[in-house]
């Protein structure tokens, strides 16, 4: 994930979370709206109340990955949230519950690496 693809402003997070949808799983909640820039950004929320600092930050890592292997279809702003169980998973786990929600939200197309454009 690029630095210019981040949702960085409490502004952007607000409109995201009051104007966007939201598709949920068992470890990550995905709200989304179109952004007008045509170009995605991606917001990772993970809260205190799944662990100290360095859990919090494994958990971004790994989703920040798993964001970095999803193709855009469009621009559209997205928050991913963290929900308890995401504690205990990993990167697998984390990336195939993001894609599940992308592909249900069909916010996005999924490629697989070295796979080139019909």
């Amino acid at each position: 994930m690029v630095r210019m693809g981040r949702l960085t402003k409490r502004a952007d997070f607000t409109t995201v979370y009051g104007k966007g949808r939201s598709w949920a799983n068992y470890w990550v909640v995905l709200r989304a709206f179109p952004n007008a820039m045509g170009t995605p950004r991606y917001g990772i929320v993970v809260s205190k109340r799944l662990g100290k600092a360095v859990m919090r930050n494994r958990i971004k890592r790994r989703m920040r990955e798993g964001i970095r292997q999803l193709t855009p279809k469009g621009g559209w702003d997205m928050v991913f949230i963290a929900r308890g169980p995401a504690a205990g998973a990993n990167y697998h786990r984390l990336k195939g519950a993001m894609c599940e929600l992308v592909t249900r939200a069909r916010l996005f197309r999924l490629s697989a690496p070295g796979e080139g454009e019909p």
